[in-house]
């Protein structure tokens, strides 16, 4: 053998080699990237079992293990653990632990089957120590539907006049049960806007200025309510009234969900037709049982940790 015919079969077998390594890592490289992925969409999947699950809290664990598992059974599977655990109020928080299998293809080659990935999420039900999207119409909290327990009783009510503005005493001469949530300009127009929409900042507990005056007498209010027929409204509850006029003050303690179906506002017996119902809302959690609001039905859901 010449020593030319000797390099080249030297060169044609570290050639082979090398694309031998090539081939491997280029293999190994894409089956990361698909294990990658995978992992990021067992990650989805847990943290939307949380959430899913959390709905069912604090009142049950039992329900909010199957919310989750359900959640995880349609959207990919795999092997998911469920735990409870106390943050603010008695099982209030879910854990989610996610694992699984994930195919290797190219790297089948390297004797490397599948990997296992994991996931892990919690979330957390509380009470509210703000709230966002409120209308400035207050509720008295010894209206009859929020009387039970849990909050709030089920079936179809009305809000009448003294829901609005009594409670017992005879504070809040020329007040109507709308309040200035904004600390602005609280106007009819103004009003309306939040009846239509909502406020779009977060509300706290505390004193709010009554609004003086029929606001309900307006034919925009009117329009206004009306148009949000089959829609919750989230209703501040009130504990207190005091002062009449310019100088009444309402004392917000929590807020209801409202699902409004009808309204009378002839006459001087104003009526809002519909009934309370239970709750997921945007806000801002209470991170202490003293900072949240009394418990009506409304609760926001988010992922901890």
């Amino acid at each position: 053998m010449t020593r030319h015919k000797q390099s080249c079969g030297q060169a044609y077998v570290i050639t082979i080699l090398f694309l031998a390594v090539l081939l491997a890592m280029a293999a190994a490289v894409l089956d990361i990237g698909s294990w990658y992925r995978a992992d990021r969409s067992l990650q989805a999947t847990v943290d939307a079992a949380a959430l899913a699950g959390a709905q069912g809290l604090p009142e049950s664990t039992s329900n909010a293990s199957a919310l989750a598992t359900q959640y995880a059974t349609k959207n990919g599977g795999g092997t998911m653990n469920v735990t409870f655990s106390s943050k603010v109020f008695p099982n209030d928080t879910i854990k989610v632990t996610g694992s699984r299998a994930a195919p290797g293809f190219f790297s089948k080659v390297l004797g490397v089957n599948s990997v296992t990935v994991h996931g892990t999420a919690s979330a957390r039900a509380g009470l509210l120590s703000a709230a966002k999207w409120v209308v400035p119409l207050v509720v008295d909290e010894k209206h009859p539907k929020l009387q039970c327990n849990p909050n709030p009783c089920s079936g179809p009510t009305e809000l009448v006049y003294q829901h609005f503005k009594k409670n017992g005493s005879p504070n809040g001469a020329g007040n109507f049960g709308f309040i200035n949530i904004t600390g602005g300009s609280s106007g009819t127009s103004d009003l309306g806007d939040l009846i239509e929409n909502g406020w779009d900042q977060y509300m706290g507990l505390g004193d709010y200025d009554a609004v003086t005056g029929n606001m309900f007498s307006s034919t925009s209010i009117g329009d206004k309510l009306d148009a949000r027929i089959g829609d919750v409204l989230l209703f501040p509850i009130y504990r207190k009234l005091t002062g009449g006029g310019t100088g009444a003050h309402y004392e917000i303690i929590g807020w209801a969900g409202f699902r409004l179906t009808g309204m009378d506002l002839h006459g001087t017996n104003e009526i809002l037709f519909g009934e309370f119902v239970s709750v997921t809302w945007e806000g801002i959690q209470a991170e202490r049982a003293s900072d949240a609001g009394e418990d009506f039905g409304v609760k926001n859901v988010s992922l901890v940790g």
